[in-house]
């Protein structure tokens, strides 16, 4: 077991994407890489969350049939338009704005995926299997999105 020494680190940025699709799988990877290299870590973890209930991140295969599969499979399973409680503005007290969009499928969708992911770091480099890969997965586009990066670990490789 290793613990932290003074030599370890610590770093926060916010990275934003535009997302072009209502919904789209946008591939972080390489960004969280980079950032990953900048810090010079020997071990340690980074954090990747979404800054939107409405977008995931996931980790997956960047295979385009299977990312088209998964979302035919969410569209199957929280599809647009089925009465959502949350998109009536009759109904809803709280959090709404005249602005409102109709996108409780989205937010449905997304409490099934997730907002964050934690990921090792090893000798500099995530530590991903052979076909994973990160993803921003946007429910509720196109739109502006924010996603939260904490980078923790030992330095020094």
């Amino acid at each position: 077991m290793e613990t932290l020494t003074p030599a370890s680190t610590v770093r926060h940025t916010t990275i934003r994407v535009s997302t072009r699709g209502s919904t789209e799988f946008i591939d972080l990877t390489e960004r969280l890489d980079a950032l990953v290299a900048e810090c010079n870590l020997r071990i340690g973890f980074v954090n990747v969350q979404s800054l939107h209930t409405t977008a995931s991140i996931v980790v997956n295969e960047h295979e385009p049939l299977l990312l088209a599969d998964f979302t035919t499979l969410l569209e199957r399973v929280v599809p647009r338009g089925s009465g959502y409680r949350h998109d009536d503005p009759t109904a809803r007290t709280v959090n709404f704005s005249a602005d409102e969009r109709v996108n409780g499928h989205a937010h449905c969708q997304a409490l099934l995926l997730g907002a964050s992911v934690c990921l090792n770091v090893i000798d500099g480099r995530l530590r991903l299997g052979r076909w994973q890969r990160v993803f921003l997965v946007e429910l509720d586009g196109p739109r502006e999105r924010e996603i939260s990066i904490v980078i923790l670990g030992e330095a020094g490789r």
